[in-house]
């Protein structure tokens, strides 16, 4: 069940991991971008509410009677100096992002407890760790769901279920759409490698961490900016 699926890197995550053989549920908040297939199940799914949310594991496990990994890549901006962000911006933007991991999170591990088995990738940002001038309310956020992660691993690993974290990198995604070429290049700079990631190479690398069985409650960062851990 992959979140945010209509966006950049969801579609690039749908793309490769139905070409690994996986079936997957794909949830769209606003517009359904994939064709129901056999291994194809697109949902409309509004991460914010928990009877979507329960809706949507409901239909994943009545169409394949289990549910073996979660990815949390639902997101959104709303960005400004944290002096002029309205209430709304501030909660729009941890709503989606840390509110709807945890819902999402929350309903899946419960058919992965019962089954004793499963994995959920939070995909989280490099903000999370340095922050972002006008993104305060989105490094708030994805800093919050590195907590989680490492709380929900520690909870359900008895369990024999994994949770982990990516920090993809700056991808060309309708999110980064409205950056100029400048900042994406800045941002290119700041990489030891000088360019940024690439979507199709995190898809690989989370196929690849998914079907890991011994790692569990880690960060992985895919890009090369180098920062301390705090």
């Amino acid at each position: 069940m992959i979140t945010g699926a209509s966006g950049g890197l969801g579609r690039a995550l749908v793309a490769e991991f139905l070409a690994q053989g996986w079936c997957i549920a794909a949830g769209c908040h606003r517009e359904h971008v994939h064709q129901e297939s056999d291994t194809l199940l697109p949902l409309p799914l509004d991460v914010t509410s928990r009877e979507a949310v329960q809706s949507g594991v409901a239909q994943v496990l009545s169409r394949w009677q289990r549910l073996d990994l979660l990815i949390n890549n639902a997101g959104n901006t709303a960005d400004n100096l944290s002096w002029q962000l309205t209430d709304e911006d501030w909660q729009r933007v941890l709503d989606v992002h840390l509110k709807g991991a945890f819902l999402c999170a929350q309903a899946a591990l419960r058919p992965m407890l019962k089954q004793r088995d499963g994995h959920i990738l939070n995909i989280a940002s490099f903000s999370a760790r340095t922050g972002n001038r006008g993104q305060a309310n989105y490094a708030a956020a994805k800093a919050a769901l590195l907590g989680l992660t490492t709380s929900l691993a520690k909870e359900v690993g008895s369990r024999n279920v994994r949770v982990n974290a990516l920090l993809p990198g700056v991808l060309p995604t309708p999110m980064t759409a409205s950056l100029t070429p400048k900042q994406m290049a800045a941002f290119a700079e700041a990489n030891a490698l000088g360019r940024l990631n690439e979507l199709d190479e995190v898809a690989r690398f989370a196929v690849f961490l998914a079907g890991t069985r011994n790692i569990s409650g880690q960060c992985f960062q895919l890009d090369s900016r180098i920062a301390r851990w705090t």
